[in-house]
């Protein structure tokens, strides 16, 4: 069952054994088996990843997201044969003019804060009005970055403010 994401924020070396993540630190050494796995997030450049547990890690499909110096999201690991028909999904989404993609995003954004207003409504949590409200301040391209918003008010109602924090005390390596 896959459920746990891991960030990796310092100076570590990550390899596989026996179907574990195995992350070394200075004096420390976790591990945490794939099974678990949903993604990983290596924050810091300052990480060696063994190619066997890359490997590893794309057979279970769990999903590494890569940052650049600065801790932004800058790559991400995908397996080139998810399906028979990845390569021509790839190159046809390649040759999408810009206002088809920025259509589907309006589109994509859409319909996740609209989940997340239905969600909240159905819980009886107030904050699903200020959800409405960034539904219909949804502009094209989603230039006003609701997304972003909703995010931060639907994860506030569910889990608290203190949410990101708890989070990344419990999981960040």
């Amino acid at each position: 069952m896959t459920w746990r994401t891991v960030v990796i924020r310092d100076r570590a070396k990550l390899d596989y054994n026996m179907n574990y993540l195995t992350v070394r630190k200075e004096q420390e050494i976790k591990r945490i088996n794939i099974n678990e796995l949903y993604m990983i997030i290596v924050e810091s450049t300052a990480v060696s990843i063994t190619a066997v547990l890359l490997n590893e890690l794309i057979k279970n499909k769990v999903q590494v997201l890569f940052c650049d110096e600065k801790r932004n999201p800058f790559s991400n690991l995908i397996a080139i044969y998810g399906s028979h028909d990845t390569s021509l999904k790839y190159r046809t989404q390649r040759n999408w003019k810009i206002n088809i993609i920025e259509i589907i995003w309006t589109k994509i954004v859409y319909e996740k804060i609209q989940k997340q207003y239905d969600f909240l409504k159905e819980l009886n949590k107030k904050e699903y009005k200020l959800l409405e409200q960034y539904l219909e301040e949804l502009e094209y391209n989603d230039v006003t970055n609701r997304e972003g918003h909703s995010a931060k008010v639907y994860f506030n109602s569910l889990y608290g403010k203190d949410f990101i924090e708890r989070v990344c005390h419990k999981f960040c390596v």
